[in-house]
C-alpha cells in the first residue's frame, strides 16, 4: 500500500462473506452493496455447478462402453472405476453429449444432421481424461474484484479465476484487493488489463464457467462470450439496462437484443426471455445452443444462468424454443405464436415455419388492436432439479450467504413456478378492466383449479399469476365473480362492458381448492421481502464525482457525510463495514430509478 503512494486513511475496507475489499473515496472504481444478492446466488449456482460436473463425469466414466463405438482399442483395465485416479490417462468411451460438462477431447466424427437432438441425445466417441480438472473461470467485467475474490474463497472445488477489466484503475485495485486478501487467494485469481471481448474472442471454449456483470447491457459480450465457454459449461450474465429491456425504448431494445419489448406487467419476464433468446441467437451462429437453469429477476436487473453446448442438429430446434407476443391494447389477454414447428410424416419429422397468425385483427375479448412484441424465449427458463439443488445447497450453508433470507425468497418462489408456462397475468389488472372489486388470490387461483387448469404465482410480480388456462376460460371467470359482486354501468364501448356483455361459457367454481395455496405460502414462508434499507439500489456509475445530485441514490444523509469528509480532508480512519451490520432502514417507500435514469443525472 505504502509503495502504491496511498495512504490507508483514504480506504474504507468492505467486507462481503469471506472476502474483504479496500474501496477509494474517489470513487474511480465501481462498487454496488445492492449487489450483494446478485453475488449470492451466483456463487449457489457455481457451487451447484461443481458438483453437477462431478456427477456428470462420474456417470460418463461408469457407463458401459460400447464395442462398435470405439474407435480406439482399450484394455478392459483401462475402464475399471479403480483407475479412475491414474492422472493424463485416457479412455475412449461412448457418451450422451448434452450431458457433458467437462474438458474432453474429441475424435473428428461429423454430427448426424438428421437426428433429433432433445429427443435423442448424440452418440459420439471421445477421449476422457482420467483426472477431472478444477473447473476454470473468467470474471469478464472485474472492477473491484470482489466477485472474484468469494468465488475463491467461498466456492470449493474452484479452479483459477481470471478477472479482466479494460479500466487500469480498475485493475489496480482489484490487484490490491487480491494482495489483501491472502494467499489463498492470491494463488488462485490473476487479474489483467484487457479488453474482455477479445481476451473471450482468443481463448474460445477454454472457460468452464464466464461471468458477465456489466453496468448496463451485456448485448456487446454475447458474441465473445458464447465462444469462450467450454461445452456443458455456464455462462453468467447480468443485464441491468431494464428500461430498455421492459419496453421504454423499444427500437433501442430491438437494435442491441434483437427483439421488441412489450408494457406489460409481464414485462420483467419478459426481459428475462429477451436475453435468453439474444444469447441463443449468438450460440447458433456457432453452431451451439443454451440450456437455461436458473433467470431471475431482482431488484434493479435481471440475471440468467446457462449451459453451452455444441451440436449442429440440436439448433434446428431453436425456433421451437421462440414465440412472437401478441399483446391486446385495451384489455390484458395474450398470445403466444411459435417461430417453428416440426412436421411427422411416415416416422420421419422435419422443420417448417410456424402458423400464423394467431390472432385476428382485432381481440376476440373486447374487440381492439394487437401489438406484436418478440421474439422471446417461450421455453422453460429454470430447470427444476438444478432450482433444487441449489435451493438445498443454500440451505444446508446459510451462514455463508450475506444475502440468505432474499435469495431463499426468490429461489423458493422460482421453485414452485409453472415453468412451462411463459409470461403471467396480473390479477389487480384483470379487475381493473372490469372496473370491479377484485376477489383474493386464493379464490381466483381456485377458480382456475377447479375449472381443471393449473395456476401458480410467480417471482417477478407478488401479484402476478402464471396459468396454462386459455384467456377465454380466465375472462369467463371474471365473468362469473362480476354476477356475484356486480358493478356499475359503464359506458359500453369500454373494454370491460364489452367483456362483460358476453355471457360466460363456463360456470366458475369459487370454492376454495387445495392446490390453489402454494407450499411456501401455507407453511409462511416470506416470499417477497422488502429492501433491507432506504436507497436500495443502482449507485453512481465509477469515476463520477458525487454530488448533492445523486441523493436519490445514495440518501441525503451519505451526501451530507461524504461533504462532511471531503471538508475535513479525509483524514478519518479506516471503517470496516460488514451486510450483516447494516442497519434496517424498513422498505423503501418510493420506486428507485433504473440504471439508465441514475447515469443520466
Amino acid at each position: 500500500m505504502e509503495g502504491e503512494g496511498d495512504e490507508l486513511n483514504d480506504y474504507t475496507i468492505i467486507k462481503e462473506g469471506e472476502a474483504e475489499i479496500l474501496m477509494h473515496s474517489s470513487n474511480t472504481v465501481f462498487f454496488n452493496k445492492a449487489q450483494v444478492n446478485n453475488r449470492d446466488i451466483s456463487i449457489a449456482v457455481l457451487r451447484t455447478f461443481v458438483e453437477k460436473r462431478k456427477e456428470e463425469y462420474a456417470a460418463m466414466l461408469n457407463r458401459k462402453v460400447k464395442p462398435e463405438s470405439k474407435i480406439n482399442e482399450v484394455t478392459p483395465d483401462s475402464t475399471a472405476p479403480e483407475s479412475t485416479n491414474v492422472e493424463n490417462e485416457e479412455t475412449a468411451v461412448s457418451v450422451d453429449m448434452p450431458t457433458i460438462g467437462i474438458h474432453y477431447k474429441q475424435e473428428n466424427i461429423p454430427f448426424d444432421a438428421s437426428a433429433d437432438v432433445s429427443a435423442e441425445p448424440i452418440k459420439t466417441s471421445l477421449k476422457v481424461h482420467r483426472v477431472l480438472d478444477a473447473p476454470k473461470v473468467l470474471e469478464a467485467l472485474a472492477a473491484s474484484g470482489l466477485r472474484a475474490l468469494r468465488y475463491a474463497q467461498e466456492v470449493d472445488g474452484i479452479g483459477p479465476i481470471i478477472a479482466l477489466d479494460n479500466d487500469e484503475e480498475s485493475i489496480k485495485a482489484c490487484k490490491r484487493n487480491i494482495k489483501f486478501n491472502g494467499s489463498t487467494v492470491c494463488s488462485k485469481v490473476e487479474a489483467y488489463h484487457a479488453d474482455a471481448r477479445v481476451y473471450m474472442l482468443t481463448n474460445q471454449k477454454k472457460f468452464d464457467a464466464v461471468d458477465l456483470d456489466p453496468y448496463g447491457s451485456p448485448s456487446v459480450f454475447l458474441d465473445s462470450a458464447v465462444q469462450s465457454v467450454a461445452d456443458g459449461g455456464l455462462l453468467m450474465c447480468t443485464a441491468t439496462d431494464m428500461a430498455v429491456l421492459c419496453g421504454g425504448n423499444g427500437e433501442v431494445c430491438y437494435s442491441k437484443y434483437g427483439s421488441y419489448p412489450l408494457k406489460g406487467k409481464y414485462c420483467h419476464e419478459m426481459a428475462l426471455r429477451i436475453l435468453l433468446a439474444c444469447i441463443e441467437s449468438h450460440a447458433n451462429r456457432y453452431k451451439r445452443f443454451i440450456v437455461p437453469i436458473l433467470s431471475v429477476q431482482m431488484d434493479f436487473y435481471i440475471r440468467v444462468f446457462v449451459r453451452i453446448f455444441t451440436s449442429a442438429s440440436a439448433i434446428k430446434n431453436t425456433p421451437l424454443k421462440l414465440s412472437y407476443v401478441y399483446q391486446c391494447i385495451a384489455c390484458d389477454s395474450f398470445h403466444l405464436q411459435s417461430v417453428g414447428r416440426t412436421v411427422t410424416k411416415n416416422n420421419s419429422m422435419r422443420y417448417a415455419p410456424g402458423f400464423g397468425p394467431i390472432v385476428p385483427q382485432d381481440c376476440r375479448d373486447c374487440g381492439k388492436k394487437f401489438n406484436m412484441g418478440g421474439p422471446i424465449w417461450s421455453a422453460p427458463m429454470h430447470d427444476l432439479e438444478w432450482v433444487i439443488s441449489i435451493l438445498a445447497n443454500v440451505k444446508a450453508m446459510k451462514d455463508r450467504y450475506p444475502a440468505y433470507d432474499k435469495i431463499l425468497s426468490v429461489l423458493t418462489n422460482i421453485s414452485e413456478e409453472l415453468h412451462d408456462v411463459p409470461l403471467f397475468l396480473s390479477l389487480h389488472n384483470l379487475c381493473g378492466t372490469l372496473k370491479c372489486t377484485s376477489p383474493s388470490a386464493v379464490v381466483f387461483r381456485s377458480a382456475v383449479v377447479n375449472a381443471g387448469y393449473r395456476i401458480s404465482g410467480t417471482h417477478v410480480n407478488p401479484l402476478g399469476l402464471k396459468t396454462d388456462a386459455p384467456m377465454e376460460v380466465i375472462w369467463d371467470i371474471m365473468r362469473c365473480w362480476v354476477k356475484k359482486h356486480p358493478i356499475k354501468a359503464q359506458s359500453p364501448d369500454r373494454s370491460g362492458s364489452v367483456i362483460l356483455s358476453k355471457e360466460p361459457t363456463i360456470q366458475a367454481n369459487f370454492t376454495r381448492a387445495v392446490l390453489a395455496l402454494s407450499k411456501a405460502q401455507a407453511k409462511k414462508v416470506a416470499r417477497f421481502l422488502p429492501n433491507p434499507e432506504r436507497h436500495w439500489g443502482p449507485k453512481v456509475r465509477a469515476g463520477r464525482q458525487i454530488s448533492s445530485k445523486h441523493a436519490s441514490l445514495l440518501g441525503p444523509e451519505a451526501i451530507q457525510g461524504l461533504s462532511s469528509i471531503h471538508a475535513k480532508g479525509n483524514t478519518a480512519s479506516q471503517v470496516l463495514i460488514s451486510h450483516q451490520e447494516q442497519e434496517d432502514y424498513g422498505p423503501e417507500q418510493k420506486r428507485q430509478k433504473t440504471v439508465d435514469e441514475a447515469a443520466s443525472n
